[in-house]
């Protein structure tokens, strides 16, 4: 299996719209040109890719240009939290990108001839020739399946300290890296939750008997992590989209082995297009269905909280529905967590490394978070289950809001073992009142929470 091709479908999936818009203009191009142009711009393309001097990842736009000349046409077209650019000419389109928020400039994605095929490395891992590479990545994607092997790094700590990697990334010998730096420490270390978490399953405490859904992409089911959680696996309208990596972190981050908050619980998973709903009705549907199911199972098989890594719900149509179905989850005993403000203001934490994981001092405010956020959860400096290989970790930098949702879920499944009883709203109310002040804010407390929902019985 290469492990490169399924990262590389991810920024297939995140094109696919603009390159569809394109090739209507490609093809356009390719039936009015002369058999001879077609030639002359894939053969160009052809013999640079052969020379190595286009490749994935790392050729930039504006060195594309030089080697095979100006486009035809050049369009511009924002995809998500990406911008792309393509180039048409007579027989080649070509597509670079680079995340929104990246300075860095445009790297080649993918190009498309009608008469030839490209190997411009998808397939293979993206080795870096010099430190000038380094400039091309953004911390979004950071440098997992990447190479260093050739680079002297001491002075690059800055960077490093910004960008995620994975298990696949090869780095230069240690005396080549900064002082300190140990990315192979940082990797296994960061799989701990935290504040606890650890603790508490050396007790018992980890979820046993308690079934936790989530709601999100395409999963890459048979990771190490979580693969032998999986109750239930559901796709619904995904048509062959491959494994995403928002959806192997979330599910390891609420019920992984080594990383997860609640490594006994069961999962029931429900794949789906988060980011083309019109409304809330999907959302409300699977809602429905979990009810409905937990009506006809035991006690020891039900599904006690919902896990949904999106706070969209109030720009959807059908809003006081959705909030209809949240009240009728509420009256049978399922907690649905999700990003949503009105669930609950809460922003993310990021680990300093080299700290204590279960100080709640050894944390700092996230990425996304604000000073009036009423509770802090870790997701920043976390180790997560990756899509790219059933046994491939990523250290995420900064992780999210959707990082944060399934470890209160999971947490949720911790609460709901000891004391099958507690009400989904008091289960918030103990998260806020067991809190942990901090420099950082309000850091949530899981032993001081198991122990308030304990007292409850």
């Amino acid at each position: 299996m290469h492990h490169s091709f399924r990262f590389r479908t991810v920024y297939q999936i995140i094109i696919s719209s603009c390159m569809i818009l394109a090739a209507f203009s490609c093809s356009f191009v390719f039936a009015e040109s002369n058999r001879n142009e077609q030639k002359s711009v894939a053969e160009i393309v052809s013999k640079a890719a052969q020379e190595n001097k286009i490749l994935y990842k790392l050729t930039t736009l504006e060195e594309f240009k030089q080697i095979v000349g100006q486009p035809i046409k050049e369009t511009k077209t924002n995809d998500g939290g990406m911008e792309i650019r393509a180039l048409e000419y007579s027989d080649v389109c070509a597509w670079f990108g680079k995340m929104r928020d990246n300075p860095g400039p445009f790297i080649i994605l993918e190009i498309e001839s009608k008469d030839k095929a490209f190997d411009i490395g998808q397939n293979r891992q993206i080795v870096l020739r010099d430190a000038s590479d380094l400039d091309k990545f953004d911390t979004f994607w950071g440098f997992a399946n990447v190479s260093l092997a050739n680079l002297d790094l001491r002075k690059h700590k800055t960077l490093l300290d910004n960008m995620l990697f994975d298990t696949l990334t090869k780095w230069p010998e240690p005396n080549k890296l900064p002082e300190g730096f140990k990315p192979v420490q940082m990797l296994e270390e960061g799989k701990n939750p935290g504040l606890g978490i650890r603790q508490l399953h050396q007790k018992g405490i980890d979820g046993r008997g308690i079934g936790i859904a989530i709601l999100d992409q395409s999963l890459l089911r048979d990771h190490v992590e979580y693969r032998d959680k999986i109750v239930q696996y559901e796709e619904i309208d995904v048509n062959g989209m491959p494994p995403q990596m928002h959806a192997s972190s979330v599910a390891s981050i609420a019920v992984g082995k080594t990383c997860g908050v609640a490594p006994g619980a069961a999962l029931f998973y429900f794949a789906m297009r988060m980011s083309a709903m019109p409304d809330n009705g999907i959302y409300r549907d699977i809602i429905d269905k979990i009810i409905k199911r937990n009506e006809s199972t035991g006690a020891s098989e039900k599904i006690r909280v919902v896990s949904i890594s999106t706070g969209t719900f109030q720009e959807q149509a059908n809003f006081d529905r959705w909030k209809e179905t949240l009240r009728k989850a509420e009256q049978h005993g399922i907690l649905v967590v999700t990003c949503d403000p009105a669930f609950l203001k809460y922003g993310t934490l990021k680990h300093i490394p080299g700290k204590d994981a279960n100080d709640p001092k050894s944390y700092r405010r996230g990425k996304y978070s604000s000073p009036d956020d009423v509770l802090l959860v870790p997701a920043g400096n976390r180790t997560i289950a990756s899509q790219i290989g059933p046994e491939v970790y990523t250290f995420d930098r900064e992780g999210g809001m959707s990082w944060a949702a399934p470890y209160l879920a999971g947490l949720t499944a911790l609460a709901y073992q000891v004391n099958p009883d507690i009400k989904p709203d008091r289960i918030i109310q103990l998260w806020l009142e067991t809190a942990i002040k901090t420099d950082a804010g309000p850091v949530v407390n899981p032993w001081g929470f198991i122990e308030a929902v304990r007292k409850e019985i």
